[in-house]
């Protein structure tokens, strides 16, 4: 029962990162040593040390011996960081409980190998259904080469989304629109028809202020990423002054045919055969 209680403190430390390490996983880290967590950490952000290095900074000299419970494979690979195997094996970590391997074909079980050749204790699977909620998204991309979709329906009682006349008004209520802003923060993009931007003008950002405060706290305001805004238009009937095109960040059209209007340079366009 102790490996479950200290996975299960990884895997909630794990969750803070949910809205910032895109496109890497989210990973906690826990070491014990003794019986007592002497080091824990998270994945923050791309390009940042990843959840085993924190951990093993906070833990220090107490890594020596000590078992780390970390919720996916360490990488055994150099990327813009250096392998999280080498620090672990360096620290003279006696044992490591991985919740699930990476499914990434760069890690894909070289890293719990490389771990066994030096002489670590390795095991991994505890709570692996719990680990792969965490990461639907990058698993889904490992494994088939296509994105995690969900798909967002705001409908009334009677299955109606706008009135009879077509005027746009709110049919949801105020704690279904903030998690709307919750997974559109959690999003890489946003799909939508411009059928949706002509009828309703929306901006489709990440909204803050509309945000929990839960969510406020694990992602700070300065750190606030657009996700990209994707709008199948092929008849070109988006304009460069709908609200769509103005906001912060990326906006891409994909269209059957050019547009010769003067766009910013945040509007790509995707011309589909």
């Amino acid at each position: 029962m102790q490996d479950e209680y200290y996975m299960a403190r990884a895997l909630k430390l794990a969750q803070r990162g949910r809205f910032t390490t895109h496109p890497n996983p989210n990973v906690g880290c826990v070491i014990v040593k003794d019986g007592e967590i002497v080091g824990e950490g998270y994945h923050q952000r791309a390009g940042e040390p990843h959840a085993e290095v924190h951990a093993l900074r906070m833990a220090g000299e107490k890594a020596k011996g000590a078992t780390a419970y970390v919720t996916l494979e360490p990488c055994s690979h150099h990327g813009r960081t250096p392998p999280c195997c080498d620090a672990l094996i360096a620290a003279g970590v006696a044992r490591v409980v991985a919740s699930m391997q990476d499914p990434n074909p760069q890690v894909a079980g070289r890293g719990l190998y490389r771990l066994q050749q030096a002489g670590i204790d390795v095991s991994h699977g505890l709570m692996m259904s719990e680990a792969e909620q965490l990461n639907k998204g990058f698993l889904k991309r490992m494994r088939t080469g296509f994105p995690y979709i969900q798909l967002k329906l705001g409908a009334s009682l009677d299955g109606r989304t706008a009135m009879a006349s077509g005027e746009s008004q709110w049919i949801t209520s105020p704690q279904a629109r903030r998690d709307v802003q919750r997974l559109r923060a959690q999003s890489h993009a946003i799909l939508t028809s411009s059928a949706t931007v002509l009828a309703d003008d929306p901006a489709l950002t990440v909204r803050w202020s509309e945000l929990d405060e839960q969510t406020q706290a694990l992602y700070p305001q300065q750190n606030l990423r657009q996700p990209v805004r994707i709008v199948i238009d092929s008849q070109n009937r988006v304009t460069p002054e709908h609200h769509i095109v103005q906001q912060p960040g990326e906006t891409w059209f994909a269209r059957t045919q050019e547009d010769s209007r003067e766009w910013p340079e945040t509007v790509r366009t995707l011309l589909i055969p």
